[in-house]
């Protein structure tokens, strides 16, 4: 089976912009597009790679297409272009490899991988978590789902982007995971957020209960690398967008629902979230989910 160099790359946003540029910095011929065609024109000055005219050009003559876009409807529509033979599946050679690094359903992920299957087309479900940092040091955290061949193939690609690849079983497996993953994540950061507003409101500076949750069992992810970084500093500016935390939570219980499991909390988790949403401002970053719950308690975590 021969070594994948020649690479497409879909998605230039916060994450995809730093990852395609490890690749490149790694050696892969590299060939990019982006939706926002400055966007695209900025990425190749700075870091190289071919821009690609359409999805469709890309895909011609690579032997790996990743994609890193907002969603699993966003992926879609690029192998499609809304007719059957445009897009990107009207153009990748048979035997090459999709490789889907959104944030996507996972039963979507299934189904587009049938659709691949049937023009002889791989597919891998290969999202990752650890945010902007860690994606422009190459040290994300990267969970696949697909054929362990394809995995083995695509492994190179991988190890220049993380640093823990994680390999999940059948395809959608990995954005299964990830999914559950940001519903752990989303419940960390609003049980913090409350126990802080409580803790203020008596007296305890928000600082101080940081650094006590970060020294005793309370700690999380929120507590580490979110509340001092971007909530107390009043910045807001993390990277991941409200928006898109709605969305995993919404796959997230759409996925118990599918597997006829019971998500009180993970459903009420999610409805919190989407009321904030409502009540904030649009393209808000998901840290600015403690403003909500401040206005609601009158009171400010700085």
């Amino acid at each position: 089976m021969d070594k994948i160099h020649r690479v497409g790359f879909i998605g230039l946003g916060n994450m995809g912009r730093p990852m395609a540029a490890l690749l490149i910095g790694a050696g892969f011929d590299l060939t990019v597009s982006d939706v926002n065609a400055k966007v695209l024109d900025r990425f190749v000055r700075q870091h190289g790679g071919k821009p690609a005219k359409s999805v469709a050009e890309l895909g011609g003559g690579v032997q790996a297409v990743i994609t890193m876009l907002p969603d699993g409807n966003s992926v879609r529509e690029v192998l499609t272009g809304g007719e059957e033979d445009a897009g990107l599946l009207g153009s990748m050679p048979e035997g090459s490899i999709l490789v889907d690094m959104s944030s996507s359903s996972p039963t979507g992920t299934q189904d587009l991988g049938r659709i691949l299957a049937a023009r002889g087309i791989r597919m891998l479900d290969a999202p990752v978590s650890g945010g902007v940092a860690r994606a422009v040091d190459g040290t994300l955290a990267i969970m696949v789902g697909g054929a362990p061949e394809d995995i083995r193939r695509c492994r190179p690609l991988f190890e220049v982007m993380g640093k823990q690849i994680f390999e999940t079983g059948i395809l959608g497996s990995g954005h299964a995971m990830k999914v559950l993953n940001n519903a752990v994540s989303a419940a960390g950061l609003i049980a913090a957020a409350e126990a802080l507003l409580i803790g203020s409101r008596f007296g305890l500076k928000p600082e101080l209960m940081v650094n006590i949750l970060n020294a005793s069992t309370g700690r999380n992810n929120s507590t580490e690398n979110k509340f001092k970084q971007f909530i107390v500093s009043r910045k807001f500016d993390s990277g991941f967008s409200l928006d898109l935390m709605v969305k995993d939570l919404t796959t997230a219980v759409e996925l118990a629902h599918a597997c006829k499991v019971p998500a009180i909390f993970s459903g009420a988790c999610r409805e919190l979230w989407a009321a904030a949403q409502g009540g904030l401002d649009k393209g808000a970053d998901h840290t600015a989910v403690v403003r909500w719950f401040e206005e609601m308690a009158n009171l400010e975590l700085k």
